[in-house]
């Protein structure tokens, strides 16, 4: 059995790239950590990872043993999960980082219906907006929702992001309503955390400077100021899709929106070690949304 837990913290050691990280997941001291890691090595005869004061990198050797020890630990786990579950049953706590509002309104309603159907497993949900370390916070996987194409993550789409301009129909009635891109600096806008708007429009990529009078770290503050008619905003559909629909925001420039790249992700460390959980969490999502994600339902995009 010491001989599976040498590869266990092998592989924890490898996903967080630390000792420090992987002692903290596991429950042992850095140094317990690296005398099992010293340990395997000379078991082995070889060596799996180049140690310098800032950082640990995998050998060509510990490559090729590191992508072997996955797939024994994974099946090992699984075979465990499915003789305690009596089928296989998902099971265990799983830690979740979503962007604030998203969570909010599009996976906090939905999660009973995920625990009715896996009840051996409690969800952890932490919302914040910003990018966490999945691997050295623990988390199992994060909702992201952002252009990913180049992610060392692994990062499966769930859905796509439609981000328009609106405004309320009463700031628009007051200040005009822009009838061509150029007219929108002269407008208040209003952004979170963003200096310029990168818009896809009829010319192409467009960028936009956002130099309003509200000034804030809040997605959820600038919605508010938003509807409260403060000026105009770039907003994702999932997030106003409502308001949209009964009228109480109008679309602005509707041929400037952001690029379909920008999309809903969930992201984890590995498809290879994949847990039956964060499995079974991200094909409920993903279903749950669909093709066409039901906030964009009765929307013209």
């Amino acid at each position: 059995m010491d001989r599976f837990g040498d590869l266990d913290v092998f592989a924890h050691v490898v996903t967080t790239k630390s000792m420090s990280a992987a002692g903290r997941q596991l429950n042992l001291s850095p140094a317990v950590i690296s005398k099992r890691i010293r340990r395997l090595e000379e078991r082995l005869g070889v060596r799996l990872l180049q140690r310098t004061t800032r950082q640990l990198a995998l050998t060509e050797a510990g490559q090729g043993f590191y992508e072997r020890v996955v797939s024994i630990l994974s099946s090992i786990e699984e075979a465990e999960s499915w003789v305690s579950s009596g089928a296989g049953q998902v099971r265990g706590t799983l830690r979740v980082s979503a962007p604030t509002s998203f969570g909010r309104m599009h996976v906090a309603p939905h999660l009973k219906r995920f625990l009715d159907a896996n009840p051996l497993v409690t969800v952890e949900l932490v919302l914040s907006d910003a990018f966490v370390d999945v691997v050295g916070e623990g988390f199992d996987l994060a909702i992201r929702i952002a252009d990913l194409q180049d992610s060392s993550l692994v990062a499966k789409r769930l859905a796509r992001n439609h981000r328009v301009l609106c405004a309320t129909p009463g700031y628009l009635a007051e200040h005009g309503t822009p009838a061509d891109i150029a007219e929108l600096p002269r407008h208040t806008l209003i952004a979170h955390n963003a200096d310029h708007w990168r818009l896809d429009g009829p010319e192409g990529p467009i960028s936009v400077r956002v130099n309003g009078p509200l000034r804030t770290n809040s997605s959820e503050v600038v919605r508010e100021a938003l509807l409260g008619g403060v000026g105009i905003a770039l907003r994702s559909t999932w997030d106003v899709g409502p308001e949209l629909k009964s009228g109480a925001l109008q679309r602005v420039l509707p041929a400037y929106a952001v690029g379909s790249r920008v999309a809903v992700y969930a992201v984890y460390p590995s498809r290879r070690h994949l847990e039956q959980k964060v499995r079974a969490f991200v094909d409920y999502l993903g279903e749950l949304y669909g093709a066409t994600p039901y906030w964009d339902a009765g929307l013209a995009l």
